[in-house]
Formats: C-alpha cells, sequence, structure tokens
C-alpha cells in the first residue's frame, strides 16, 4: 500500500515522482516498465546515435494511408528506460510559442495559457546563459548550450542566413522565426534527463520507491475509485493499492492504451474487446497529433561531418577529450543548429521546424551515404491539422495497441511540409555549403519539380516521435481530462503527460511534459503558482515558491 502510484517513469512521472515524496507524510511509488538509467550512452550527449536506435525503444507498428503509398511497416518508437524520452532524446530544449497555450485555455483548459504554464517552465530551468523574464535558474533542469560546434553546422547557419532567415539568438523568446543554436537539457557536459535532474536527488528520501522492471496491465477500479494496479513483475502477476491517488505518466501511446484496458474510453470500443466498462469516456484514443518528418540526406565531399567519427582512431580521440576536459564533439547533441520558418505564410508564427543532423544514418531508419561522410536535414510541420487515434487489437495487455496517426489526411500538413522541404533544399545550395556538398542523396533524383517533392514528402515522411493528444483535457463531452487532469467518471485517477495536450505545441516536448509534470504535482498536492508570484519570480531569476 502506498498514497501515490505514479505509472511511468519518463520525462512526467519523474517529475511528479520527485515532486509529490517533497511531502514527508505522503508515500510515494514509482514504476516503470524500462531499466534504470545506467547506460553510460545515455549520460554523455555525443551518444545521442547510440540511444536513438538502441534496445531502450521499443517500436510498435503504426498504420499508414492508402494514400501514403508505403509498402513497408513504419514504426513509432516510444523511450523504455527510466527518464524516457528525456534519457535517449536528442535534448533540444523548445517550449512553443505562447499561442500554443492560449489556444489550450481557449480549448476549454482553464489554468493553462501561456501566462499560467511559463511559471513552471522557470521553476523547472537552471538555463547557465539566460536569467530573464523568459529564463530561468536554480531549476533541477539543466538547459545550456551545446559544448562543441561543429564548422558544418556554423556552415549551415551562414547558408540559411543567405537563404533569408535571421540569425535569432534564442528560440524561447516567445518568437522563433530564424535560424540559431539550439540549447540543450545538459549540466556540465552530460545529459539533464528528468530522472537526473529530479528523481536521483530525491531518491534518498525513505517514502519514495521507484521500481523498474515493472509492466502495469491495468488500473484497478472499484465502485468508481481508482484504488491501485495490476502488473507484471518477472513474469508473475501482482497488484499494488494507492490511499490517495493513481497518476499515469505512461504517454500518448500507452495512456490511453491503459485506459482502455482498464475499462475507461468508448463504451463501444470496449465491448469489442470484452472488457468490462467502468466509464463511458468517448474520447480515450482519439485526437492523436505528431511531427510529421521529412529527412534530406546529403553526401559530403570529404570528413565534414560527425560521421568521421565512426572510425576507431577519432572515436577514442574524442572520448579521450571528454574524458579529461568534459568538451569536443562527445559534449555534443549531434543536432547543434536550428531553424524555425513558414511553409503557410498566413500562419502568424512559423510552422516549420528544421534541424540539421550533422551525420547520415544516425537516428533510427535514417539513410547513411556512401563513403560514410554526409549529413541530414530533418523538417517538421509544427501544428499539423490531422488527427489519428490510438486504439486495442484486442483486450491482451500484451498486445500492442493499434496506431493510426492519419498523417496528411489534411492536405494543409503536406502543402506546407512541401514548402519547407523546398525551402531546405534551398538552404542547401547556398555558397556557404558549396565546399563541403557533393550531391544529395536522398531524394537522389538531381532536379526536381513541386509535384515530385510533394510525392517524395507523402512517400517516405515519418514519425516525428512526438505523440500527443489522446487524453485531451478540457471541458467538453470528448476531453478525457479536466484541466486538473482528473479523469472523467473515475475518482482518484488523474493522467499527467503528453496525451492531455489539447493541442500539439510548436516544437519538441520534453520541456512541456516536464512543465506538465511540475503543474500536476502542483495540482495534486492542492497548490498552485499565482500568475503574479510568477512574474515576479521571473525577475527573482526563477526561483518560484508555489503558493496555496
Amino acid at each position: 500500500m502506498t498514497d501515490y502510484i505514479v505509472v511511468g517513469g519518463g520525462s512526467t512521472g519523474c517529475v511528479i515522482a520527485s515532486r509529490l515524496s517533497e511531502d514527508s507524510g505522503a508515500t510515494v511509488t514509482l514504476l516503470e516498465e524500462g531499466p534504470r538509467d545506467r547506460s553510460p550512452y545515455i549520460h554523455i550527449p555525443g551518444a545521442y546515435y547510440k540511444t536513438a536506435q538502441g534496445p531502450l525503444l521499443k517500436r510498435i507498428p503504426w498504420i499508414p494511408r492508402v494514400e501514403q503509398g508505403r509498402k513497408d511497416t513504419p514504426t513509432m518508437v516510444q523511450a523504455s528506460v527510466l527518464g524516457g524520452g528525456s534519457s535517449v532524446n536528442a535534448m533540444i530544449y523548445i517550449r512553443g510559442v505562447p499561442s500554443d497555450y492560449d489556444q489550450w485555455r481557449d480549448s476549454g483548459a482553464t489554468g493553462w495559457g501561456f501566462d499560467d504554464v511559463l511559471p513552471y517552465f522557470l521553476r523547472s530551468e537552471d538555463n547557465e546563459r539566460f536569467c530573464n523574464e523568459h529564463h530561468g535558474v536554480g531549476g533541477p533542469l539543466g538547459v545550456s548550450d551545446i559544448g562543441h560546434i561543429h564548422p558544418l553546422t556554423k556552415a549551415w547557419l551562414k547558408a540559411c542566413q543567405q537563404a533569408g532567415l535571421p540569425y535569432n539568438e534564442d528560440f524561447n523568446s516567445g518568437d522563433p522565426a530564424g535560424c540559431g543554436l539550439y540549447q540543450i537539457t545538459a549540466r556540465d557536459g552530460r545529459r539533464s534527463s528528468s530522472a537526473v535532474a529530479y528523481l536521483r536527488p530525491a531518491e534518498g528520501r525513505p517514502n519514495l520507491k521507484v521500481r523498474t522492471g515493472i509492466r502495469v496491465t491495468r488500473i484497478l477500479v472499484e465502485r468508481g475509485r481508482a484504488v491501485g494496479v495490476e502488473y507484471v513483475e518477472n513474469g508473475k502477476l501482482n497488484q499494488l493499492r494507492a490511499q490517495r491517488e493513481v497518476i499515469l505518466c505512461a504517454g500518448a501511446i500507452n495512456s490511453p492504451r491503459l485506459l482502455m484496458l482498464s475499462g475507461i474510453g468508448p463504451e463501444a470500443e470496449l465491448k469489442k474487446h470484452g472488457i468490462e466498462t467502468h466509464a463511458n469516456v468517448p474520447g480515450v484514443g482519439s485526437n492523436l497529433q505528431d511531427h510529421i518528418e521529412i529527412s534530406l540526406v546529403y553526401q559530403l565531399k570529404g570528413p565534414h561531418s560527425y560521421d568521421k567519427y565512426k572510425k576507431l582512431r577519432w572515436k577514442a580521440l574524442a572520448g579521450l577529450q571528454y574524458a579529461l576536459f568534459n568538451n569536443g564533439p562527445a559534449a555534443s547533441n549531434l543536432i547543434e543548429g536550428g531553424a524555425f520558418w513558414w511553409g503557410n505564410r498566413s500562419e502568424l508564427t512559423p510552422d516549420i521546424q528544421y534541424f540539421l543532423v550533422a551525420g547520415a544514418g544516425i537516428e533510427e531508419g535514417i539513410d547513411g551515404v556512401p563513403g560514410g561522410n554526409g549529413c541530414t536535414v530533418n523538417l517538421g510541420q509544427i501544428r499539423p491539422r490531422s488527427r489519428g487515434s490510438v486504439t486495442l487489437n484486442s483486450g491482451n495487455p500484451h498486445d500492442v495497441p493499434k496506431i493510426s496517426p492519419m498523417y496528411f489526411s489534411d492536405p494543409y500538413d503536406l502543402d506546407a511540409v512541401t514548402e519547407g522541404c523546398l525551402k531546405a533544399m534551398e538552404i542547401m545550395e547556398q555558397p556557404a555549403l558549396r565546399r563541403y556538398i557533393e550531391r544529395r542523396f536522398v531524394p537522389f533524383q538531381p532536379v526536381l519539380d513541386r509535384q515530385e517533392i510533394r510525392r517524395f514528402c507523402q512517400q517516405e515522411a515519418h514519425a516525428a516521435l512526438h505523440p500527443s493528444g489522446t487524453c485531451r483535457m478540457g471541458i467538453d463531452e470528448l476531453a478525457v481530462v479536466d484541466p486538473e487532469l482528473r479523469v472523467r467518471g473515475v475518482d482518484g485517477l488523474r493522467v499527467a503527460d503528453a496525451s492531455v495536450m489539447p493541442n500539439i505545441i510548436s516544437g519538441n516536448l520534453n520541456s512541456v511534459c516536464i512543465m506538465i509534470g511540475e503543474k500536476a504535482s502542483d495540482l495534486i498536492r492542492g497548490r498552485e503558482i499565482r500568475v503574479g508570484a510568477g512574474h515576479g519570480a521571473r525577475r527573482a531569476g526563477g526561483k518560484v515558491v508555489s503558493e496555496v
């Protein structure tokens, strides 16, 4: 028996478990299916090429639309390790734009407008360079400049400017337009995951238990209240009961899946799989959103990217430099430069995000190049209008769910991505990059018209691994949780992760998931930062004290 059960030790779950355990009178148990974050590759930024493809990921098939013309079975990867995505991702620190959150508020998520959530971003943050109205210091989450910038990244940023994109010093200032260097969630040259930043300092508390290798199969519901969870450990089925609350932080794929397996969801869907209905919540699993992404791969004229360090002697040299001085190539996340620009000029803020990956074949499913020296430009539509769903394949908790993202079901998204792709190609043809680029390898054709680019985007687009929205918060009939993240129709149960976002934000999700964890923990404890207090805290450097 414990007071709180937190299901899922990802970006949000680690924050909530840590914050709830600050109350010495409450006992907290965090259950994570994956292993501890002991792999050294997790903590070295330059080892991202290992965590982006390795055994710390679960791969779940998703169903492409017929119109995409795909012949393969694409997969969506999800982290399975303590710290979740924050332990395996590229560490890029992006919050989106203020209007993202104001849309949440206006859609019924009262208390989640930008002025409401900014104090929580500030409370979480410990920024090594910025301390102003946009950034905080002294928080658990390390945010820093990247420890090593590759010359190819600098050349690409010059090419962006030659193509008309202004230089942007801070993508998180509220105006992300332009090109620049990303900040990352790292401190002193090491990854600052939610497990490292939040959970590790809290694990010395006697009221917090962290258990890994635990696969939760359903939430126990009795007389309309969540009273615990059923789980499998070492092949044995067990139960754990909660006196106060169960908080589901399993992510936008597994949170709706667990709700449905527990009898909480669309009644017709549950009946189809022989599951007893405890609460008919029709919105569970709908409203799936993701940033669809395109990868352009270029072959270089020589060893002008991090691909050079695939050779043993260069890898050893980089490792020695990192071990002795905590800098050099291993201190880079390999995706140092980026940009935000328009795929559709009718948008008030940019709707395309770019990433220069100073290497080829670094991320899962992306091609390498002949000769081994390449680079990749990733771009994604960051405010997609297409909506998909997560449903069950069966009532068996060990079966994977059915994921139908419905990418490009709204033509607006494909139009925007096509324009974004054309702009990326224009950037790669600028004078600043001519000495580096041998040829475009993907797509291979030397000349492509707009229609061919559109067809390439439709067929080759892949998941950006930012699923969200499937347990949407709001006040209407299709909302799954209310603005305090309480599940409709079931007492003692909340959802707190990317699934509660009404609309996906305009950028990477990790910092947003951490913010959700900060705010959720205050909601659970019956306290919340007042907007006035948050603004005052910004002037004080971001050290915010919650007020009841």
